[in-house]
């Protein structure tokens, strides 16, 4: 089993250019965090996931992954998932608690190869 955490400050993620929400964000992400009056704490918690998991899937030797080649959806319980958008040499099971507050947004992933 491997471990990755991220931790940002959400300021940085407010006013961000659509370039740089479409270098790493897919179209599902962009989609659910601009529901929200404030899109910027889903985005940096979602950056923040895709952070954890690629440190957890280096911990694995799974190299090459791209943040935009890792997309972070619900379940139908709401529940935060991990999608990896290309094959894996390995079967890996993941799971990701989310959080933010205010001013910071945290991501926790676990990963375990099957």
């Amino acid at each position: 089993m491997a471990i990755g955490v991220d931790i940002e400050d959400i300021s940085r993620f407010k006013d961000k250019s659509d370039e740089f929400i479409r270098r790493i964000f897919t179209d599902l992400e962009q989609e659910y965090c601009y529901r929200f009056s404030k899109p910027e704490s889903h985005f940096a918690v979602r950056f923040c996931a895709k952070e954890a998991v690629i440190k957890a899937l280096t911990a694995l030797k799974v190299k090459g992954i791209q943040l935009n080649e890792i997309e972070i959806f619900h379940n139908e319980d709401k529940c935060p998932q991990i999608r990896i958008l290309k094959p894996l040499d390995k079967k890996i099971n993941f799971q990701l608690s989310l959080s933010h507050d205010r001013s910071k947004a945290i991501a926790f992933v676990t990963a375990e190869e099957q």
